[in-house]
């Protein structure tokens, strides 16, 4: 979806980027004029060190044979390649000898350091710069004056120069050229401002590119995220696989919806097992009171009808708790508090509660917790899972072809604390059939003479999904093995 620019302007990353150029701007001008000054004051400073060491020799040329010798080596000097600026004048500033051939007005009254760069022209450039601007047919030319030579030397180069007076009233300049200096800080600067310019061009192209194509995620998790309020829970935040901020915000998202479409189907199932599993004993309620008020029976026979009635309204009222149980545990909605939970001693109690209900349906019931295994958890939501496990087991147990026997086993596998309930019944050969078994009010045909309402598996389940566990069903060869896998606590 294309965006105009002050649209794309709104968004926090443009803003972002924009303020980054510009503090990146800032910060490289300031750079560009700091190294410039600084490789001029250092190149300077260099300069006046190389004008210090001129000033010296002269001196001792001076000391040895007085202003002959000065003046011999300084044309000496001047004649040399590269030469520094020498020149000699008399009191009123009339140049007699070097290199020098005008100054700017004013450089020979003070004495000491120039207080800044000054023109200057070197001898024979005034002239061969005036030969050259003279027309073709002209032949011959008159020496400039001195205020000539002056207003030439206004055009000429920039130098910095030491001022001495001689003891003989006589002016000795002593300088440098400054076009090195100034070539430097000129190729120093052009090249920062090249520098420059490159980062700035690649810093736009990159957040064209880059800025560009996280627009197009944002707008692809928009529009996705427009679907999904749609009522479109199946829909998916995109996740392009490179790992970053925006994968890992729609892998969260879609985390989060994959659980919201699951409390939604729970929320679905448990609707439809209300109106359909739990019609049967409303309407069972319903036809035995009709039939007690139909006729004349004897007060004990009403008394035995609103006794049943009781009875079966208890039982409903289980049934819709273990429901509302069931949904909680698994929305993770529940107010139960957690702590220090030892399994062996929960073992212990519900195989005593057990026993006497084993012994009634000859069941052989025992138990194997050598040791304490320490779980974060429930105990009395631990205690209503193992019992609803263990009930199973001695009511399935009966159908074996040999003793009915039902084992409680605990014990540490890695870092899972597992308690098994294992019995020698007939069990559930099929897979498809040990997945379903767990599902609310789910009862298979074989079950179907027994009495229950198909959720005792459901909230041990609901109880495992609570405290981060597991609940498998295994065949146990013969009969069935249900294990309960609890993290192990980490006591530090």
């Amino acid at each position: 979806m294309a965006l105009s620019v002050p649209a794309i302007m709104k968004t926090t990353a443009a803003r972002l980027s924009a303020l980054y150029l510009l503090l990146f701007a800032l910060c490289a001008v300031l750079l560009v004029f700091y190294m410039t000054s600084l490789s001029a004051r250092m190149l300077t400073a260099q300069t006046q060190e190389t004008i210090n060491d001129e000033v010296l020799g002269l001196a001792r040329a001076y000391q040895r044979g007085g202003l002959p010798i000065l003046v011999r080596v300084v044309e000496q000097r001047s004649r040399q390649p590269g030469a520094n600026l020498y020149l000699i004048a008399d009191a009123n500033g009339q140049i007699l000898t070097g290199n020098v051939q005008s100054l700017e007005p004013g450089v020979l009254e003070n004495e000491g350091w120039t207080s800044s760069p000054f023109s200057y022209q070197r001898f024979g450039e005034g002239e061969l710069e005036r030969l050259r601007n003279l027309p073709a047919e002209q032949g011959t030319t008159t020496p400039p004056d001195q205020n000539d030579t002056q207003a030439q030397g206004e055009k000429g180069h920039n130098a910095i120069a030491l001022v001495l007076r001689l003891p003989n009233q006589m002016i000795m300049l002593v300088g440098r050229d400054l076009g090195e200096p100034e070539r430097l800080r000129a190729v120093i600067r052009r090249a920062l401002t090249l520098a420059l310019g490159m980062m700035g061009v690649g810093g736009l192209l990159i957040w064209f590119f880059v800025g560009r194509a996280a627009l197009k995620r944002i707008d692809s998790v928009s529009e996705a995220s427009r679907r999904i309020m749609g009522g479109d829970l199946s829909g998916r935040l995109p996740v392009t696989g490179a790992g970053d901020e925006f994968d890992r915000l729609s892998e969260n998202l879609n985390s989060m919806l994959a659980r919201i479409a699951t409390l939604n189907e729970g929320l679905k199932q448990v609707s439809d097992n209300i109106a359909h599993d739990l019609k049967t004993p409303l309407t069972r309620l319903r036809n035995r009171a009709e039939a007690t008020l139909s006729g004349k029976h004897k007060s004990i026979d009403y008394r035995q009808a609103l006794e049943s009635t009781i009875a079966e309204s208890d039982q409903l009222i289980k049934t819709f708790n273990a429901i509302l149980m069931i949904s909680r545990l698994e929305a993770g909605y529940s107010s139960e508090n957690t702590n220090r939970v030892d399994l062996a001693a929960a073992v212990r109690d519900v195989v005593e509660l057990y026993e006497p209900v084993a012994e009634e349906a000859d069941v052989s019931l025992e138990a194997a917790t050598d040791g304490a295994f320490i779980v974060n958890g429930n105990r009395e939501l631990i205690g209503q899972a193992l019992s609803n496990i263990v009930d199973n087991a001695i009511k399935y147990s009966t159908d074996s072809t040999s003793k009915p026997a039902v084992r409680v086993t605990l014990g540490r596998v890695g870092g899972e604390i597992r308690l098994s309930v294992t019995d020698n019944g007939q069990g559930i050969p099929d897979d498809a059939d040990r997945a379903r078994v767990t599902e609310r009010f789910v009862r298979l045909e074989k079950s179907r003479s027994q009495p229950g309402s198909g959720l005792g598996l459901s909230l041990a389940k609901a109880v495992m999904i609570f405290h981060n566990g597991r609940l498998d069903l295994l065949p146990g060869n013969p009969g069935l093995s249900v294990v309960m896998s609890f993290p192990a606590r980490e006591d530090h």
